[in-house]
Formats: C-alpha cells, structure tokens, sequence
C-alpha cells in the first residue's frame, strides 16, 4: 500500500489566488504592462520566470524578483486554506501515512506558509524550489522528496499538469483535483492516474491506494466524475 503522499501546495492545500496574481500584476506593472488580476490565474503553479517570459517576453529572473518585491510583505498572506485541508491531512495522518509538500514555490516561502496556517503539525517534510531559480522543475522537486524517504511507494497530489508530469518523470502516480487551477482537460492530457473533484473526495483513495502496478487499464479509466 502507498505509504508516502506528495500534496502540492498552491491550488492544492491552499487557495493562493489574491496573493499571486496582485503579485504578477505588480511585477507586470514595472515594465508598463497593465494585466488584471483574473488574467493573471494562469501563473498560480507552474514555475513562474519562464511562464512570464513565455507570454510577456520579461526577463525570467528579473521578473521573478519584481514579483517578490510584493509577494514576500504582503502576497504570502494574501492566502486561505481550502475547507477540507485540515481534516483530510489529519485523516491521513492518523492513519500512519508519511505526508510531504513538494511545490514549484521557493521551500522559504512554502514553510512560511505552512507555518502561517499551523499545518507543520501533520507534514513529514518540505521540498520547494530555490530562490536562485537553479531548481524549479517539479520533476526535480518530487526526486528531492523520493530520495529523502528512501523512495517509498508514493503517489502525487496536485492541480496543474505540472504536478502530473513530474510524478510521471519519477515513476509515481498521480491524482489531479478539479478544485485547484487546472481543468479535467489539462489533468486528462498531462495523463493524471486519478481524477478527483478535491480533496475529501480523494481521501478514501489516498488511504487504500495500492502500491502502484501502472499499467494500460490503470489511472483515467478509474477516474470518477
């Protein structure tokens, strides 16, 4: 059985929309680019300098420092759980699994967060990225965490594609929830194993997942609607 569960931070445990995109907005803002915030959503998971280079052609590391300008003093906070957080990590950690944050956010800033909202209680460990950007790939973050736990059946929980590819790249499957950021579409593409609505609708397979035998008739068609 999986003992070891990767959780995703933005989009999965909490909902960092405010903090995020009035932070891409006034990063945007130091170029004379004028974005709303709701158009801004797209940036809340994936690794964010090579996002905004990718649509505004901004330098990838200044731009991340201008996004910090506003997001270390006020961002950060700008933040909620969702309402099913707290119960579902206790769950599981009652029921003996190891839980662990791997997220694309600088780890400074995840254990910050996590801090914030009194969770530290029920995670085993933290594994972001740098604040150098030398590391941002999920991919690269789920391995740091695979290798701290010597590699443990593990299954990854996020919301964007991201968080499925990188789970895929380390041999572990995954589960996607609607309730973050990412579509059943993005989830379905990027080859999530699970599909579920959020996190309490996935408590029950978090619990009794096997330890994984991927194969062709595993993962989408076992998705529920």
């Amino acid at each position: 059985m999986v003992d070891l569960i990767l959780f995703d931070l933005d989009g999965t445990l909490t909902d960092p929309e405010e903090g995020i995109t009035n932070s891409v907005v006034y990063a945007l803002q130091t170029y004379g680019i004028q974005e709303s915030p709701s158009r801004c959503r797209r940036f809340i998971g994936p690794p964010l300098g090579p996002e905004l280079q990718a649509v505004y052609g901004v330098d990838p590391v200044e731009s991340v420092l201008r996004f910090r300008e506003y997001f270390e003093q006020k961002g950060i906070y700008e933040n909620k759980l969702y309402p099913d957080t707290v119960s579902v990590l206790k769950a599981l950690k009652e029921a003996g699994k190891t839980l662990v944050v791997a997220t694309s956010k600088p780890q400074v800033y995840a254990e910050r967060i996590l801090d914030h909202f009194d969770l530290r209680q029920y995670i085993d460990g933290v594994f972001g990225a740098t604040l150098d950007e030398s590391k941002v790939l999920k991919s690269e973050i789920i391995a740091d965490a695979l290798a701290a736990f010597e590699t443990r059946p593990a299954i990854m929980v996020g919301d964007r594609l991201h968080d499925i590819q990188g789970a895929a790249e380390n041999g572990i499957p995954s589960v996607g929830l609607l309730s973050g950021f990412g579509s059943r579409q993005e989830l379905e593409s990027a080859g999530a194993d699970y599909i579920r609505s959020s996190l309490t609708d996935a408590l029950d397979l978090l619990l009794t997942v096997p330890e994984p035998q991927r194969a062709p008739e595993d993962g989408l068609n076992r998705s529920r609607k």
